[in-house]
């Protein structure tokens, strides 16, 4: 299980503001890197989002812990990530319109999700209560390995940018 993982904005407090919205929970300061915040779940497992400021990178630290460092941010990157909320997929929609963030109702096939575009940047694939029970019947331990192993290429979705 994932407990937590950190993405970087543009304007992380507004952003962990936003998605803390979207998860039902809060949003708080995360003081080990100034300037950043951390939506938090409030679930039992602990569940939350820490949003660095755009251009932070964690790089190995010794035994006292990964450093951050700020760089130039980049405009995409690989890494999005599937988050099972309460809050309803209409409610999800309307708030991603009112940040005027990409907001995209996906068919992947055995399950549906939300593809919300943080900051026009980011894809964090949102799964309300109906969503996320399609993702879990997909996802059982035992036919999981073989279900992605099988999963057919979409070449819709394959580009190739020189």
């Amino acid at each position: 299980m994932i407990h937590h993982l950190s993405i970087a904005a543009r304007d992380p407090k507004h952003t962990a503001e936003v998605l803390a919205e979207i998860m039902g929970g809060k949003c708080t300061p995360f003081p080990p890197n100034p300037g950043s915040f951390f939506a938090l779940q409030l679930d039992e497992h602990g569940s939350g989002v820490e949003v660095y400021p755009a251009g932070t990178e964690l790089r190995p630290g010794g035994d006292v812990g990964g450093s951050f460092v700020r760089k130039d941010a980049r405009e995409f990157g690989p890494t999005h990530f599937a988050l099972s909320v309460k809050t309803d997929a209409d409610r999800v929609k309307a708030i991603a319109k009112r940040e005027g963030w990409h907001c995209f109702d996906c068919n992947r096939g055995p399950f549906h999700v939300i593809e919300v575009w943080v900051e026009n940047q980011q894809m964090v694939e949102v799964l309300p209560p109906e969503y996320a029970a399609e993702y879990l019947a997909w996802t059982k331990p035992a036919d999981v390995a073989t279900r992605m192993a099988s999963a057919p290429v979409r070449r819709e979705r394959v580009a190739t940018v020189e």
